[in-house]
């Protein structure tokens, strides 16, 4: 029988205990407040491409610590009265870019390559610094910037709504940052004035590069945060189910309860967690995670991994795309119809202190409700 123990990183194998990672693990160095000049950033002109959830968390914090900063938008936008009514100001996406010297670009990854090429590249003055918040375009080549041009990346490690209220607090979300090209000498300088702008310095930044930032990210959305615990859930909902127990009852155990245990996490590690539940839970995690999690999952795991290092994922991500998304509009619209969602609206309207959120999806089209 194999026993692991986590906290050293060793697993007790055929008698001996063996290295869990045979390399030495070098923690990485953070960055703050007094490692970034806050002068850069506000003398300098700020476009930022976009205005939803990080777009206009970018743009408030930067306004706020008093740089020069436009909006760039469709005509047809939606989001160009809301960023009027914060006091911005909005122009088109070619007409801002050559207005600015820096440019954030906070659109979809899947739009941003045409738009940087149609409408900012050709805007962009010798020794201006293009921004990313996510490297998918840089890593997998569908954006080639010229060589004139500083390109890096400011990635905060939060939703756009929690990097603005941190910022108004006072306090700020960690952050990536990543210097893919160096044209002028000051991209360093300059990319972490801008984080200083946004906030993240307070909380502290990691240097990376655009792959690792990437790969990892694409690698934790896949099979962890939004693949991994989705298909979870779901399997446990449908066992209970399936065995004849009642679905609320399975929704409560296999979903409402996570958030409980994922706070716990987040607010001092597994270590925590265990901490604060029974010693029943606390065993049952120990005996029921391996059970889970085997060999066979690690192996799928390593092989999700090499599929986005090799940009096959990214290859069939653009292509599916570019041919209108029928196979994810199909899984959209399924995994929408799935009971265990039908079960949660009907429990959270029971519960208004979540304040409860509905999302109504079509083929094209996906709404918001706040109950």
């Amino acid at each position: 029988m194999e026993a692991v123990n986590s906290q050293r990183g060793l697993r007790h194998e055929a008698g001996s205990w063996k290295l869990l990672f045979e390399k030495e693990i070098k923690m990485a160095k953070m960055y703050y407040d007094d490692a970034a000049d806050l002068a850069l950033i506000r003398a300098r002109k700020i476009a930022v491409i976009g205005y939803g959830s990080q777009g206009h968390a970018h743009a408030l914090n930067l306004r706020d610590s008093g740089a020069s900063v436009r909006v760039g938008l469709s005509a047809t936008s939606r989001s160009r009265d809301k960023a009027r009514e914060a006091g911005l100001t909005v122009g088109e996406v070619a007409e801002v870019s050559k207005w600015a010297n820096v440019v954030m670009i906070l659109v979809p990854d899947t739009t941003a390559a045409s738009v940087y090429r149609e409408e900012i590249e050709p805007n962009l003055a010798s020794g201006s610094l293009v921004l990313f918040a996510h490297g998918f375009n840089i890593r997998f080549g569908t954006i080639t910037p010229r060589s004139d041009l500083d390109v890096a990346m400011v990635a905060p490690k939060a939703p756009g709504h929690r990097v603005r209220e941190l910022f108004v607090e006072g306090a700020g979300t960690p952050a990536l940052f990543a210097i893919h090209q160096d044209a002028t000498g000051h991209a360093r300088a300059l990319t972490l004035s801008y984080a200083k702008g946004i906030g993240v310095t307070r909380a502290g930044v990691i240097e990376t590069t655009f792959a690792e930032e990437t790969e990892t990210d694409l690698f934790g959305e896949q099979a962890v945060l939004c693949g991994g615990v989705s298909a979870l859930i779901k399997a446990g909902f449908e066992t209970l189910v399936e065995a004849g127990y009642q679905p609320e009852i399975a929704y409560f155990e296999c979903l409402h309860e996570l958030k409980l245990i994922v706070d716990l996490i987040y607010q001092g590690g597994l270590s925590y967690m265990r901490y604060s539940v029974s010693d029943t839970a606390e065993h049952g995690d120990y005996t029921g995670g391996p059970r889970i999690v085997t060999e066979a999952t690690r192996q799928e795991m390593r092989k999700m991994l090499a599929e986005i290092r090799s940009g096959q994922y990214a290859q069939g991500w653009i292509a599916e795309n570019a041919a209108g998304r029928p196979w994810f509009k199909q899984q959209r619209q399924a995994e929408s119809a799935h009971v265990i969602e039908e079960v949660g609206v009907r429990l959270r309207a029971l519960m208004p202190f979540l304040r409860p959120v509905t999302i109504q999806q079509s083929q094209n089209e996906v709404v918001m409700t706040r109950s």
